[in-house]
């Protein structure tokens, strides 16, 4: 293990202004979004699609690192150059999503266990060759009756572990994924306790396998209350619960945290973050931005819907989103920034 080069990555990946963009979504669920908006789910429309996120003009003002999912970090522009080459040219790092996907756990109805250990020394060994300088892997953790288990959150916060000592055993800084999904009718300090005990058992998991915690990066839930939940929680209410629920967590020596966006709504997800950054900064330990996937693409993706017509409004459409969400890591994000 590089100390210096995984602090060296994650700097580079938390510098000021800037988060990271999933683009990590497996090609099925792509091909459900692309079947929602009647874009033709092939190879094709996927490259096409990502060639536009990539070369967005201006991404790298926002933008400091890209998830990858294996087909994507494989692809090109139709000019031939690859998408590895076109970001890091554009001063964006290349990351790549190494997990095999959550399954039902044995024994735990309700409950799933993250796969993809199997192997992974050798494709992370591969993808470092290919550009990569960082991964990710996701649990997933569902609050419903009577779960999570014990014996889910330490399944997944062993597997997490795992992972990411070999990605620092690679040279490849570990994203650690512990998502506590708004599926469900939970309220705010359901998910406040659930996803204090999820932080808990993944980093004592993390310190058994000696990862080194100033090379990796948290990518947490917001804490939220379901949403079927009758009583919906308020912008600062939300920022206020999430913050203090890391406070109690996440070790000081962690350099970054980067949010999921979870299916929130995109201006939502920009004031929560901005929310964090603005009530609590003075009191972070840790860098706080976004790791975001819809929350940054769909509003462009809902503009192209595959017409290349489209392309330079779609390509505007996400710029925005990424410059929206770049305020609120600074703590100067508004309302009005979303006025035509």
């Amino acid at each position: 293990m590089d100390e210096q080069e995984l602090a060296t990555t994650v700097q580079a990946m938390m510098q000021a202004g800037k988060g990271l963009l999933a683009m990590d979504e497996s090609n099925s669920t792509c091909n459900q979004r692309f079947a929602k908006l009647g874009i033709p789910q092939t190879e094709e429309a996927r490259r096409a699609w990502r060639e536009l996120i990539l070369t967005t003009p201006g991404l790298g003002e926002f933008i400091s690192g890209t998830i990858l999912y294996d087909e994507t970090i494989r692809q090109s522009k139709k000019d031939g150059t690859s998408f590895v080459k076109v970001q890091t040219e554009a001063g964006i790092i290349p990351g790549i999503k190494v997990d095999a996907g959550a399954k039902d756990m044995a024994g735990h109805p309700g409950e799933k266990i993250t796969e993809g250990l199997d192997g992974l020394r050798e494709r992370l060994s591969e993808y470092r060759q290919m550009g990569a300088r960082f991964a990710k892997w996701r649990a997933v953790i569902t609050i419903g009756e009577s779960i999570p288990s014990r014996g889910c959150l330490e399944a997944n916060g062993h597997a997490l572990a795992r992972y990411a000592a070999l990605c620092q055993e690679s040279g490849l800084v570990p994203i650690v994924e512990p998502e506590v999904l708004m599926d469900g009718d939970h309220t705010l300090e359901q998910c406040a306790r659930v996803t204090a005990a999820a932080l808990h058992t993944v980093f004592c998991q993390l310190y058994r396998q000696r990862v080194l915690l100033e090379g990796m990066i948290l990518k947490p839930n917001m804490v939220l209350p379901g949403k079927a939940c009758p009583k919906q929680a308020g912008v600062e209410e939300v920022a206020d619960a999430t913050v203090s629920c890391l406070l109690r967590a996440v070790p000081a020596a962690v350099p970054g945290v980067a949010f999921l966006s979870g299916g929130q709504d995109p201006e939502l997800a920009s004031a929560r973050l901005n929310a964090m950054n603005l009530r609590w900064r003075s009191k972070m330990p840790w860098v706080l931005t976004f790791s975001y996937s819809r929350a940054i693409q769909q509003p462009a993706l809902d503009t192209w819907k595959g017409e290349a017509t489209n392309k330079a409004a779609a390509q505007r459409a996400l710029y925005h989103r990424a410059k929206c969400n770049s305020m609120a890591r600074r703590g100067e994000y508004r309302q009005e920034m979303e006025k035509p």
